[in-house]
């Protein structure tokens, strides 16, 4: 048995996220085209397990994803072939064997986000980028509610409702704010693991304080509520990215495995 590791990007518009769907078989997702695609060229079953799952309308630039087969096929001929049959908005960058014990969500020790905002409408990058028509948005006041969350903390603040966790205890490596020319910013996240929307809960209430709407001393009091309801409205999913998994050795300080779970 092989367990091949595979490097994706997609463009998450059309699908309704990562993961598949059986109950709503009409609705597209990456995991499911994917699973299609490779059953039918291995001839066989085939489960893919994947460092991020990413909700509904959000893109991937590296993600990382794993299955187990039983064919002998050349990884670059694989490549090949499921770059020719999936759908143009998955692409195949590559495909390696992998360790028998390598699992591209549990093997991993971090993740990064990327959230990408446009101020100005820009017509080549709206479908990659949240159109926020937001003037003088206070990037300081921005970049001091990414301060606070840096470190390990309780973000049931922002996570969707309903989604019930073992823990919700995410350890931020890096968040920090940029701005990329006079109408564009982007928000970089790095932390062990994510809650379900948590990205786009965070951004849409540092976007109340860069509008004046809140105080960092407001964002700090909604983390600590441990209540979604003081969180701001959750940012487009058009502009987040899952950018990178990383797999550096495992650190002291890192949730156990069984409680890895990324959901944004």
């Amino acid at each position: 048995m092989r367990n091949l590791k595979l490097v994706l990007q997609y463009d998450g518009t059309p699908f309704a996220g990562w993961q598949r769907q059986p109950q709503n078989k009409h609705q597209r997702t990456i995991q499911g085209d994917l699973e299609a695609v490779l059953k039918k060229v291995l001839q066989e079953p085939i489960d893919v397990h994947c460092a991020g799952r990413t909700d509904t309308g959000v893109h991937a630039r590296e993600q990382i994803a794993h299955f187990k087969t039983t064919s002998s096929i050349n990884a670059e001929q694989l490549r090949y072939v499921l770059n020719r049959m999936l759908p143009k908005e998955i692409s195949v960058m590559k495909i390696t064997d992998a360790p028998e014990d390598f699992h591209a969500r549990h093997s991993a020790t971090a993740r990064t986000y990327r959230y990408f905002i446009i101020t100005e409408r820009i017509a080549l990058k709206h479908r990659f980028s949240a159109f926020y028509p937001l003037k003088n948005l206070d990037l300081n006041a921005m970049q001091q509610c990414a301060d606070v969350i840096v470190g390990e903390h309780d973000f049931r603040s922002f996570c969707k409702v309903g989604n019930k966790k073992r823990t919700y205890l995410c350890n931020v490596r890096r968040a920090v704010w940029r701005s990329i020319g006079k109408s564009e910013l982007v928000f970089e996240i790095t932390a062990n693991r994510f809650l379900h929307s948590m990205v786009r809960l965070l951004v849409g209430t540092m976007l109340d304080v860069g509008a004046g709407e809140r105080s960092v001393k407001d964002f700090r009091e909604v983390l600590l509520a441990r209540d979604v309801r003081r969180a701001g409205t959750a940012a487009k999913p058009c502009g987040l990215f899952f950018w990178k998994a990383h797999y550096e050795k495992r650190r002291k300080h890192i949730v156990p495995e069984q409680e890895l779970e990324t959901d944004e």
